[in-house]
């Protein structure tokens, strides 16, 4: 029991000392060798009726996870302290009313008040969110995120 314990732990330990480690790439391993049929059981009819690999996924639900990633990330560490609650007038994403006249402006005017700052009626936007060190891109992926939520 207590080898057990302490080969987990171990096991556990190696796991997680890999975690957060950027720039490091972990060699893949080997793909199985197909399996080998001897000549006394192979014939065309067995060979035919084998099962194929299953297929990727679809790329539209691959692109569209991967597409909002970035966007949600910079949402939840700088955006979410005032859209999530509103705060300031901020529209909450998924508030289709809200939301909507300001996407019938279009993604570039959304893009330049985000990123310049903006104030209106219902509050206002400090440039990038309050934190200067965002990047364009970040920004951007942001709004992309946001309006993804409230279409």
């Amino acid at each position: 029991m207590i080898k057990t314990t302490a080969m987990s732990t171990i096991a556990l330990a190696v796991l997680l000392s890999a975690c957060g480690k950027s720039g490091e790439s972990t060699p893949a391993a080997p793909a199985a060798p197909p399996p080998v049929s001897s000549p006394a059981t192979s014939s065309p009819a067995t060979s035919a009726a084998q099962t194929p690999p299953p297929a990727p996924p679809s790329a539209p639900a691959t692109t569209a996870a991967a597409d909002t990633a970035p966007g949600m990330s910079t949402y939840k560490k700088v955006c979410a302290l005032c859209h999530a609650a509103g705060v300031g007038g901020a529209p909450k994403p998924g508030d289709k009313t809200d939301w909507g006249p300001r996407i019938g402006q279009g993604k570039e005017v959304l893009y330049k008040h985000a990123l310049e700052g903006f104030t209106g009626k219902k509050g206002m936007m400090p440039p990038r969110g309050g934190s200067p060190a965002l990047k364009d891109d970040e920004v951007k992926a942001a709004v992309d995120y946001m309006v993804s939520k409230s279409e």
